[in-house]
């Protein structure tokens, strides 16, 4: 290569197209990537320059120190020059394929009932005993991966997927899908290489759980950012792997998860379909912490349908199912459901009622969601959001109309720096209760602040 590049601080593009350094990309093997390097004259501290590492990390990976961390990989990427998809870190066409299946865009033209019913026959096909990876699964299954498989894995490499899927859910939490969505499908290509690795029962059977847990979690951000089709593959995967590795608490979250997608298309019958199959997993699970989740947005779904019977009467066994459940050893995709998000839920159960049918359901709503906002942290900052936007709602509701537009804006503010394509569509019913108050000056200025803020 022309060593002059390196010193520029450029790297030749050909030396990227080399095989073995195409297989130590692909491997993340950065060791390796350096070490040929090196071979083409390019100096240790060059490559500390272009990287913004320091020479001895440099020295330390040449001698064999492994980079795992995903913002390291993506430093290294960027200050090389290297085309991320070689490395797995974001799309490429073949890591498209491989991961999410067809674009959205060209599963656009199926009408989106139709998909809902695949969905379901699907998660039934699963939830009711199903084999799967098999034929029924085919629809959903991605295509087999260009980079070679792991030999063999253990315990280990299992634990860093499931560290992995911590870490950037604690990041979707906080800041919302679309700032770690391209992190979830990177580490997502490179997880479900070890499909095809060999190991002991006990470590195939977990990592079918993580990734499972991954592609659910991919699942999560592709929705929250709006690739509802995205969504829908990776939830569909990620029932088949949880079914494999026998995990029915997790199946029900996968359900519960997806069932949410519909309630967010204002398609509650069809979510209530999913809540009550995920229902049957978590009643199979023995676990209450799941059940009671299942419950509440069962709840949730007959609200907007103006069913208030049976809203209460479920959200009645949601405390009862979450005051028996074992906090302590919950598995990470259900430990969200905390004391204050059961709060949250029965705020959020009683507005859709007293926006749909009974505005007396104001006085319920407004205590519990009070209670609720007191107690999200800045990691929960969009469920904070939401939760604002819907006591806000209560208020205009209530014909406390200064206060509805005080916390709406506190909504608005919250809502800042947050990647996540879901917030206008739960502060509609905000929107439209303050639109119906037009005459108000400070509910006219909150429209107008909501509509810019939008726009």
């Amino acid at each position: 290569m022309d060593t002059g590049d390196a010193k520029q601080g450029r790297i030749n593009p050909k030396l990227w197209e080399a095989p073995e350094m195409r297989d130590a990309l692909a491997s993340r093997n950065i060791s390796e990537v350096y070490r040929q390097l090196r071979k083409h004259g390019v100096s240790q501290r060059q490559i500390a320059a272009m990287t913004g590492q320091s020479q001895s990390e440099v020295s330390e990976i040449l001698k064999g120190r492994q980079v795992m961390a995903y913002d390291v990989l993506s430093r290294i990427s960027t200050g090389l020059g290297i085309p991320r998809g070689y490395m797995g870190l974001a799309y490429d066409e073949a890591t498209e394929i491989q991961v999410v299946g067809a674009a959205d865009e060209q599963q656009a033209e199926e009408d989106e009932s139709v998909k809902r019913r695949k969905f379901l026959a699907h998660a039934a096909q699963v939830t009711m005993g199903a084999a799967v990876f098999g034929p029924a699964s085919d629809a959903w299954a991605a295509s087999p991966a260009r980079t070679p498989a792991p030999g063999r894995i253990g315990m280990t490499d299992v634990r860093q997927v499931e560290a992995a899927t911590r870490a950037l859910r604690a990041l979707d939490y906080q800041y919302g899908g679309g700032f770690c969505r391209d992190a979830v499908v990177a580490q997502l290509s490179w997880g479900q290489q070890m499909l095809q690795a060999s190991g002991t029962e006990l470590v195939k059977s977990r990592l079918y759980v993580a990734l499972a847990d991954l592609h659910s979690l991919a699942g999560w951000t592709s929705f929250d950012i709006g690739l509802i089709d995205s969504a829908r593959g990776h939830f569909a995967n990620a029932l088949d792997l949880a079914k494999q590795g026998e995990n029915h608490p997790l199946v029900a979250n996968i359900l519960y998860r997806m069932g949410r997608v519909y309630l967010h298309q204002e398609a509650p019958n069809d979510a209530l379909k999913l809540f009550q199959l995920g229902q049957i997993a978590a009643q199979e699970s023995g676990s209450e912490l799941a059940v009671a989740v299942l419950c509440a947005n069962e709840a949730w779904a007959y609200a907007m349908m103006g069913n208030a019977e049976q809203a209460i009467k479920l959200l009645g066994r949601t405390r009862d199912e979450f005051a028996r459940a074992d906090l302590a050893n919950a598995e990470s995709w259900v430990r969200f459901f905390n004391e204050t998000d059961v709060y949250a839920m029965i705020g959020t159960v009683h507005t859709a009622l007293a926006h749909q049918a009974d505005s007396a359901h104001t006085k319920y709503a407004i205590p519990a969601l009070s209670r609720a906002i007191g107690d999200y942290g800045d990691d929960m900052a969009r469920s904070r959001t939401f939760n604002l936007s819907m006591l806000a709602t209560n208020h205009m509701i209530d014909g406390d109309i200064d206060q509805g537009a005080k916390v709406g804006g506190k909504a608005l503010d919250a809502a800042e720096g947050l990647k996540s394509a879901r917030i206008e569509q739960r502060m509609r019913p905000l929107k439209e209760e303050a639109a119906r108050r037009s005459n108000n000056s400070d509910a006219r200025e909150l429209v107008e602040r909501m509509t810019t803020f939008f726009a």
